[in-house]
């Protein structure tokens, strides 16, 4: 059995979504980093003291791509590249949970984006935990990944026929979560 690690208290948790953020990075001309986030999302963990019974799920609602520039994020809403009309939703359901030390953990999951689902590790380290005045058990995580997006379909098609050469195929993910533990 492999136990939850020691500053996460067993338990269902729900992400709070005024505390957290989902943050991707791309190199542009392999030069500028362009960031970007989603304004709504949700997510859930599952975490008993076994953490080989842990879950952690999530959805991300593509139409609430920011990355600064309106031109830019309908581009990304795009048939093309998102294709949020159609495919409005990236989800995440993971797939193991191991501990690699006590304040870190690694996710292997499945990460659907365009309708297209392939695996994903991330890492998600615990930067705080706290039960507050009012007496709610938290924590915090900074989740790092990595992915190609053309493994999920996701090319650039400039009019100049150089769109996949302008903006990298490695996608940087970046979350800070905040999850509250259910009552």
């Amino acid at each position: 059995m492999t136990t939850t690690p020691l500053l996460i208290p067993a338990g269902a948790y729900t992400v709070d979504r005024s505390r957290s953020r989902v943050e991707f990075a791309v190199k542009h001309l392999g030069i500028a980093t362009v960031r970007g986030s989603f304004g709504a999302f949700e997510g859930s963990l599952q975490l008993p003291a076994d953490l080989t019974a842990a879950e952690v799920s999530g959805t991300v609602d593509v139409a609430t791509v920011d990355t600064g520039d309106a031109v830019r994020d309908r581009t990304l809403r795009s048939a093309g590249l998102f294709g949020a009309e159609r495919h409005p939703k990236l989800t995440f359901a993971s797939r193991a949970i191991t501990a690699t030390d006590d304040d870190t953990l690694q996710i292997a999951g499945d990460l659907s984006i365009r309708g297209v689902t392939r695996e994903i590790i991330l890492t998600a380290q615990v930067t705080a935990t706290e039960k507050t005045p009012s007496g709610e058990q938290r924590f915090e995580l900074k989740v790092t990944g990595q992915l190609s997006r053309g493994d999920y379909g996701i090319a650039f098609d400039l009019a100049h026929g150089q769109g996949d050469a302008l903006v990298s195929d490695k996608v940087k993910l970046a979350l800070a979560i905040s999850a509250v533990k259910d009552a």
